[in-house]
């Protein structure tokens, strides 16, 4: 189990969580943040400073973003696990679910 992040972030990138994180296992993509799902040692660090509520536990994800799990996991296919998120930097990428989103938000970038 891990935790996921969902709908919400999409064009935020708050970054807050990045920040909490003690791990480094939150990853940028292009539009959305991600946590890696074998990085995370599920502190729940990361869930109380999101802004936007993105941040869920596996098994709390509402029903209507259960998907949102999957692009999380599936989001590191691309370059596996490369032990923290500062190695790698922005990916210039994300997954198809979030890469298909309309605008949600203007980037706060």
């Amino acid at each position: 189990m891990t935790y996921a992040i969902a709908l919400p972030c999409a064009d935020v990138k708050d970054r807050a969580c990045i920040d909490e994180c003690p791990v480094d296992c939150i990853y940028e993509g292009e539009r959305s943040l991600y946590i890696h799902p074998d990085e995370c040692v599920d502190c729940g660090a990361c869930e109380p400073v999101c802004p936007v509520e993105a941040i869920y536990y596996e098994d709390d994800l509402p029903d209507e973003w259960s998907d949102y799990y999957k692009a999380n996991v599936e989001f590191f296919d691309e370059f596996g696990s490369p032990g923290g998120a500062a190695k790698i930097g922005p990916a210039g990428f994300d997954h198809p679910l979030i890469a298909a989103l309309p605008i949600q938000h203007e980037q706060s970038l």
